[in-house]
């Protein structure tokens, strides 16, 4: 199983952050402060952990919020060197911005001023959200602002801070409602010069589509219109979720509408047939199309899992394979290899897998394979 995210930061983190305060501010009782830090950190997972030293921070640092932040601020300039090997450096300084989010709403415009110098170290994306349910107009117009900042990571954060549904966050149920404020920023965005910012757009409207797929389709459908190639791989990328169900209208915006002649299955495979549980196990889809038409024939192919669960019920996942366009007669074998190695997120199960190929959003069966206990 795949070692936890937690486990890549572990107490070092603690002890460099103390080491970083206490450097911009002699007075820090580093001992006291890592005592409390460290206690029940073990039992946490790592978005709890980087809350658990912001509130340590809180608890050792002056009371007055503004001269604790300025201390704050002051340790990230001259830091400590990362330990050799230490992964997740850039969460090394989510518990500053979980301690802005935690203690500076009343202070709106020292705290903004603080997440916009450290998302650049460190995305601000989980912080900035408390400000945006306090006070959304007055954010969403300081967000129109750093729209158009010189750093790409600030840009970002106007993109990434207010998607509705984003990963380990609260969800932002006022824009999962009504989405239309945050879009006019997305349009800023959509053309960005770094690719970073634009997925986060791709990302965001891809939340969008989830709770309206109406908007997303007519927002696709607009700026498809003369759109450079980076745009259109944006869109491409927020149609995501509606590609993956074969949704018609999405699959026809980026060339893939239905075709009167469909690409033949010439052949399935699965190798092994009878993968064994265990650490290392797998299995390799493969599938021949051939295209018998007298014209060519545009292909977006998917795979589709039925992953069988502890009641035995089955649960899909689609998986990409591949896009390409068939000259008549031609023939194209695509693969891939699905693991089914035990996941934090994912266990696999013993039982038949029914295996399912999307050609333009069109199901067609290929077979499956069967999973046995290891």
């Amino acid at each position: 199983m795949a070692e936890p995210l937690k486990a890549r930061y572990g107490p070092e983190i603690a002890r460099r952050l103390a080491a970083e305060v206490r450097q911009a501010w002699p007075e820090f009782d580093v001992q006291a402060f890592l005592a409390d830090a460290l206690d029940g950190y073990e039992a946490l997972e790592l978005m709890p952990r980087g809350r658990h030293l912001a509130a340590a921070l809180q608890r050792h640092l002056p009371d007055d919020y503004p001269r604790a932040l300025e201390l704050l601020l002051a340790s990230i300039a001259t830091p400590q060197p990362a330990p050799a090997g230490q992964a997740l450096a850039p969460f090394f300084y989510l518990p500053h911005t979980e301690f802005v989010a935690r203690c500076g709403l009343g202070h709106p415009n020292l705290s903004l001023q603080a997440l916009h110098t450290l998302t650049q170290r460190f995305t601000a994306e989980f912080a900035i959200r408390p400000f945006l349910d306090q006070d959304p107009t007055g954010l969403l117009s300081q967000l129109e602002h750093w729209s158009r900042d010189p750093s790409a990571h600030v840009r970002r954060l106007v993109s990434e801070g207010t998607r509705p549904r984003l990963p380990w966050a609260p969800r932002l149920y006022r824009f999962g409602a009504d989405p239309l404020p945050v879009l006019a920023l997305l349009e800023r965005l959509r053309d960005d010069p770094e690719p970073y910012v634009r997925r986060s757009v791709a990302n965001h409207l891809n939340d969008l589509g989830k709770d309206h797929p109406h908007l997303l389709l007519d927002t696709a459908r607009r700026w498809w219109a003369d759109a450079p190639a980076p745009r259109r791989q944006l869109i491409t990328h927020a149609l995501r979720t509606l590609l993956k169900q074969g949704q018609a209208e999405a699959l026809a915006l980026i060339g893939y509408g239905p075709n009167r002649q469909q690409a033949e299955i010439v052949a399935a495979r699965f190798e092994p047939a009878q993968p064994h549980q265990g650490p290392d196990a797998g299995v390799r889809v493969e599938l021949t199309l051939h295209n018998p038409a007298k014209e060519p024939l545009p292909l977006r192919v998917d795979l589709r899992v039925h992953f069988v669960k502890a009641d035995g019920r089955s649960s899909p996942k689609v998986f990409r394979l591949g896009d390409a366009t068939l000259a008549p007669g031609e023939r194209l074998r695509l693969g891939k290899r699905i693991s089914l190695a035990p996941l934090t997120t994912r266990r696999h199960h013993p039982g038949w897998h029914r295996v399912e190929t999307m050609i333009n959003g069109e199901v067609r069966e290929l077979g499956g394979f069967e999973l046995v206990p290891g």
